[in-house]
């Protein structure tokens, strides 16, 4: 496994992201301790998770699985970079969501119980509140890090300029601000590039993009059309939308001889401000199939075609001016 800084801060994490989203829902408790347990046998050291997940609202069902996964001992926390999240509803009064201080403490404290945990390596806000102001947000978070509740924040699904709010208010305040961001990024969905990933290159935040296979679109679709979720009738239609461009991606998998999902993969790993892909295997099948992902060198050649396939970005404003 190679591992890599964490943005600019001293946090070294594996350049692939294990996600849990699927511990509960899809994968059982037992397949899940499985999962987590053959993922630190692979170097796999970065997990990311989030309150809410687990769907049934309140409960934190994936966190628990997680906490008593930890629980187990040998070492299991100790190598573990837990990644969680707050803001999305876990109850249904008032301050029950969002990123008001109040909310942040309660949902803190609730998460630290379930992983069984006494610190969090990385809070992240699970999306923007736009009725919080960055103050109140950053003073909650410090009284965490002062209380040793969490040692970096991050965010997800922040616009390019959110990024800059946040990071020029935690400016102010003398605070290191945030260290990552996670955003939904991938060969299909490229536009993070105009503006959030350059706020990340230049506040210095690690990219951790969440869909790294656009909802298995990049992950030979075409050769499992039948099986699976990659029949539903939510999948056949986003096909639909985009077959030319994926008859034209596996195609050139093929002359690659790697596995499409590899490639989408391998691909993230090659842009410069990802430090990990966040990958959800519903099995050890899948997790063990990621292992050949740090292996594959994409040339110029191939990532200039991958580009024709996939039209991304220039910066902005340059895209779209002169």
């Amino acid at each position: 496994m190679d591992y890599t800084q964490l943005g600019r801060t001293g946090l070294k994490v594996s350049r692939l992201c294990l996600g849990t989203m699927n511990f509960g829902p899809v994968t059982p408790e037992e397949d899940s301790f499985a999962i987590m347990d053959h993922a630190h046998e692979l170097g796999i050291n970065f997990f990311d998770t989030a309150d809410v997940y687990g769907w049934k609202k309140g409960e934190g069902i994936t966190e628990q699985i997680i906490g008593r996964w930890f629980a187990k001992g040998e070492g299991r926390r100790e190598k573990t970079v837990i990644a969680t999240k707050v803001h999305n509803d876990m109850g249904d009064w008032p301050n029950e969501k969002r990123l008001s201080a109040l909310h942040i403490r309660r949902a803190a404290d609730a998460s630290l119980k379930r992983l069984q945990t006494d610190y969090i390596d990385i809070y992240q806000a699970h999306h923007i509140d736009r009725n919080t102001p960055f103050d109140e947000f950053w003073e909650a978070m410090d009284i965490l890090k002062q209380q040793g509740k969490v040692l970096y924040v991050g965010s997800s699904n922040f616009a390019g300029w959110h990024i800059a709010k946040a990071q020029e208010a935690a400016r102010r305040r003398n605070g290191l601000g945030l260290v990552s961001e996670q955003s939904h990024y991938n060969l299909l969905v490229r536009a993070p590039e105009l503006e959030v990933i350059p706020a990340c290159e230049d506040y210095g935040l690690g990219l951790i993009p969440w869909s790294p296979l656009a909802g298995g679109l990049l992950g030979g679709i075409l050769r499992k059309i039948d099986k699976g979720r990659s029949a539903s009738e939510n999948m056949a239609k986003e096909l639909e939308k985009h077959r030319d461009k994926i008859e034209q991606y596996e195609a050139f998998c093929d002359e690659l001889g790697e596995d499409p999902a590899n490639v989408g993969l391998a691909w993230l790993l090659h842009q410069s401000a990802v430090t990990a892909p966040i990958i959800g295997p519903r099995t050890l099948e899948q997790l063990d199939g990621t292992t050949r992902v740090l292996e594959i060198e994409l040339e110029e050649k191939a990532l200039a075609r991958l580009d024709e396939i996939f039209p991304g970005f220039k910066t902005a404003p340059e895209h779209y001016a002169w």
